[in-house]
């Protein structure tokens, strides 16, 4: 299929060379460099879009209600943390 593409002169250029380098024809460059990206684009990204699991790892014993890590008990933690390092 033809199709007209705007590329920037400095993309063009190296693709050019690409070629060249390569001693195939620029619209098969093209088509590979292409096909690449998209199979690259629908690969699963690594980093902040992909959710992270922690593991769970099971206790010998439940925990007591004062052992038990809730973001209300971090928070306390942190807090009490922050204060005896300003007391320093």
């Amino acid at each position: 299929m033809k199709t007209t593409l705007d590329l920037p002169d400095d993309l063009m250029r190296t693709v050019k060379v690409r070629a060249a380098q390569e001693d195939r024809r620029l619209k098969d460059v093209i088509a590979d460099l292409l096909r690449r990206g998209l199979a690259a684009e629908s690969a699963p990204r690594q980093g902040a879009a992909q959710r992270v699991q922690f593991p769970i790892i099971a206790g010998g014993h439940p925990a007591k209600p004062e052992e038990e890590v809730t973001p209300e008990r971090v928070a306390e933690l942190l807090l009490n943390d922050e204060v005896d390092s300003v007391g320093k």
